[in-house]
């Protein structure tokens, strides 16, 4: 297949590292300091799932030098997904398929206004680790979940090929009839567990050994399970159980949320997407959701300080 990976991050650079191993015509579309090291000395990937140095990759900043793709693994942050939208146009062919894997639970229907929602294909990537330096992604965890499936349910072929693409390479892909449900599942741990970690600087070890942590996360899980329920009537019943074992004994004690390490490294952060649609889509519902107003707005300063800064 050939792939196209918009936003080659650390998300992105992981993926892409193991479907280039395993054959596929992979391009990268990147930015900065971590493109340039790319062209120049390729792609390193460590990982408890075995370690990977791709000497040469196809790595660009320019859309249109990639062409036509079958697949395009769209995985920039939630704040431009507009913007990103508008500049793979390039890469989309008739039968293209755009596999969103943002954080919360927008960012698919976003793109679909850009591009039109019969390409797009919601996911959730369930993988921990970051770029610890320039051309070199450290995947931190023995997680490589990518789940996806047709926005309104069920599964398709071309979903089907992606699987195979994705399992030929090592990785956990699994196809959902019910995305939606996969979507709200993770965002209702996310967005806690986001907003928790960064407002701390803690990982979720100390946070879920402490009862009165313990309590405010499950609490914040919960608030925005009523407000999942509201918007997706027949969400399962066992979300918050589910989550709370996800991330009390499957997630090691050292992981936090990316937005934490934005935060440490002067990135622009997602609080809008996670809390703070929370509290959107509750108030569209009618429902009350104090716990993340909290967190929404107590990162607030620290978000529009940091959104400024990357404007400048």
């Amino acid at each position: 297949m050939k792939i196209g990976i918009m936003g080659a991050g650390a998300l992105g650079g992981y993926f892409g590292a193991r479907l280039q191993q395993a054959g596929n015509d992979v391009w990268y579309v990147a930015r900065g300091a971590h493109l340039a090291a790319m062209r120049t000395s390729g792609l390193t990937v460590h990982s408890p799932k075995g370690d990977l140095a791709l000497e040469r990759v196809q790595a660009t900043d320019d859309p249109a030098e990639v062409g036509q793709v079958d697949v395009v693994l769209f995985m920039v942050k939630n704040r431009d997904v507009e913007s990103a939208g508008a500049q793979i146009a390039p890469m989309l062919g008739p039968d293209t398929v755009v596999v969103t894997c943002q954080n919360g639970v927008t960012a698919w229907e976003r793109l679909a206004a850009v591009i039109g929602p019969e390409r797009v294909v919601p996911g959730v990537a369930r993988i921990p680790g970051e770029i610890t330096s320039p051309g070199v992604i450290t995947h931190t965890a023995a997680l490589d979940i990518l789940i996806f499936g047709e926005a309104g349910g069920g599964t398709s072929d071309r979903c089907r090929a992606l699987h195979d693409a994705l399992a030929a390479a090592g990785t956990t892909p699994q196809l959902s009839e019910t995305i939606l449900h996969e979507l709200w599942s993770k965002f209702c741990g996310q967005a806690a567990l986001a907003s928790i970690t960064t407002l701390t600087g803690l990982d979720i070890g100390p946070l879920r050994d402490t009862p009165e942590s313990a309590r405010l996360f499950r609490d914040a899980i919960e608030e925005v399970i009523r407000v999942g329920k509201a918007a997706v009537p027949d969400l399962p019943d066992d979300l918050l159980e589910k989550n709370w074992k996800f991330i009390g004994s499957i997630l090691p004690p050292h992981m936090h949320a990316s937005m934490l390490d934005d935060l440490r490294n002067g990135k622009p952060l997602e609080n809008d997407w996670l809390s703070g649609d929370v509290v959107r889509l509750g108030r569209k519902h009618g429902i009350a959701t104090p716990i993340h107003w909290a967190f929404f707005a107590a990162l607030k300063p620290l978000a529009d300080r940091l959104e400024a800064a990357g404007r400048g």
